[in-house]
């Protein structure tokens, strides 16, 4: 038996207007396209801009300093993402979570477009806190599209993930080659412009997404919510002002705050998993699905931190050490950040007929994700070919070592996220719905937290060992992950 929404249309979970989807899975790829536009076009020249000299613009950081600065973004970019889950399922909606999400962000894009160095950190902070909110509750909503048994779930998030590479690879295009030939802050405000063109599409489809009537699923009581409110303002002020002392008494550098949101992203997740374990509302049956899960969650770190690196060790050796000329053509190097999303949309659609086409004889869930993890490591153990006995100086690296890393890098990513989402959203407490998308960002954020470390040894080591020892240890925990999946099976059971 189908339903109808108020409008006299299917509702979401019986709509296939869409190739066979429902419709409002455009509405969310659509805003995903342009949230990723700004947000990957941003990130492929940050940290070159970081890197720059003053004199030409940028903030004269050294290479490892810079990628360790921009890595420490990415982890406060997903810590936030916990908030943002809490938000959308006491307070807000998840509809208006992503609504504002995406206002916030915009706004921090503008902010990065003025040419004044306080204004970056300002753009970055508000971008952080509008991807907290945005990235996992978007991801919830398309879970919501279907239903609990629908096969098309799974072809659903390939789709949505395709759309979001294509943002992925047409944003360093445009960011790149304004950056290059206009300026770091022309780069910005296109990222700008993207970000508010995601906003318009995703309120003008609005009316085809599950549950934007309804206010928050879990949403608490009006004196509670006042009480919530005003702790929540009462602690960003007593942070903001003890941020601020401490600065100004020197103590936090920004050596020390890179520091402190690494031990974040180690505290964060543990204790959430500790919440959710103990929670009384979560069921004896969903806390047995959430030990496979913490297999999952650990399995993406590994994956994200060689994938985030896509644009922050990958860019800084692509911008000294490989050829940006093709036939002739020569182009920037954050262009080469745009070969992983063109995989990336080239292989989406491919993933998604072959999941359709195996039905039920696709491979699991866990053995997906395991696949990507050995995908991610092989990216890396191929750049420790060229770059091994390849000094400074010497021959510049062909173009097609990044390429062919970055196509082992997208394929590994398309198989990882989708499936990853896709169980994420199967796997969810119900108590926890939003939230439990926020934990699987906190993988994220575990991975940037890593990488924010590890990067500072770019620069002391060769770069064979550096991305040869970080390749295996991803290949490594790929193949382990594998190992586990006769166990994995049978505690994710029914989720397949």
């Amino acid at each position: 038996m189908t339903s109808t929404q108020p409008d006299g249309g299917p509702a979401p979970e019986d709509d296939a207007s869409f190739f066979g989807q429902p419709r409002g899975l455009l509405t969310l790829s659509g805003l995903e396209v342009w949230e990723r536009f700004s947000f990957l076009g941003m990130q492929a020249i940050l940290v070159l801009y970081f890197a720059d000299t003053v004199a030409h613009g940028g903030l004269g950081m050294a290479a490892g300093t810079a990628a360790s600065v921009s890595a420490a973004y990415g982890t406060l970019v997903y810590l936030v993402s916990v908030a943002g889950g809490w938000l959308a399922d006491r307070v807000l909606g998840s509809y208006r979570a992503v609504l504002w999400g995406g206002v916030l962000i915009a706004c921090g894009h503008y902010c990065m477009a003025v040419p004044a160095g306080a204004m970056t950190w300002v753009g970055l902070g508000l971008i952080s806190a509008g991807t907290g909110l945005l990235k996992p509750n978007a991801a919830t909503m398309v879970g919501r599209l279907y239903r609990t048994e629908d096969e098309r779930r799974d072809a659903g998030f390939a789709v949505y993930y395709m759309a979001i590479n294509i943002g992925a690879f047409a944003g360093p295009l445009v960011t790149g080659w304004l950056s290059d030939h206009q300026g770091w802050h022309w780069g910005f405000s296109a990222a700008a412009a993207g970000m508010t063109l995601g906003l318009a599409q995703y309120v003008l489809g609005r009316r085809h997404l599950a549950g934007r009537r309804r206010a928050a699923g879990a949403a608490l009581a009006p004196d509670a919510l006042r009480r919530a409110v005003r702790r929540i303002v009462a602690g960003a002020v007593a942070v903001a002002v003890a941020a601020t002392v401490l600065a100004l008494a020197g103590w936090l550098t920004m050596a020390r705050f890179v520091d402190l949101l690494t031990l974040l992203s180690v505290v964060a997740p543990v204790a959430y998993f500790a919440v959710m374990f103990a929670s009384p509302r979560v069921t004896a049956a969903e806390r047995g699905r959430l030990r496979p899960y913490a297999v999952l969650f650990l399995a993406s770190t590994v994956f994200n931190f060689v994938l985030f690196q896509a644009y922050s060790t990958m860019m800084l050796l692509a911008s000294t050490d490989a050829a940006t000329t093709v036939l002739g053509f020569g182009f920037p190097a954050s262009w080469y950040a745009s070969a992983l999303g063109a995989f990336e949309v080239a292989l989406a659609p491919v993933v998604a007929a072959l999941w359709v086409r195996m039905g039920r004889r696709q491979p699991h869930a866990s053995n997906k994700i395991a696949i990507g993890v050995v995908l991610g490591g092989l990216s890396f153990l191929l750049m420790a070919l060229p770059t091994a006995g390849h000094g400074t100086g010497g021959p510049l690296l062909s173009v097609w070592w990044i390429v062919g890393s970055y196509l082992l890098l997208g394929l590994g990513d398309v198989v990882l996220e989708t499936s990853g989402m896709s169980a994420t959203s199967k796997l969810a407490p119900a108590a926890f719905a939003s939230q439990t998308m926020s934990l699987w960002f906190l993988s994220l954020a575990l991975a940037n937290g890593v990488q924010a470390q590890t990067v500072k040894l770019y620069d002391d080591v060769s770069h064979a060992a550096y991305f040869g020892v970080n390749g295996a240890i991803a290949v490594a925990a790929g193949l382990a992950v594998l190992a586990a999946a006769p166990w994995l099976r049978r505690t994710m059971h029914p989720v397949r």
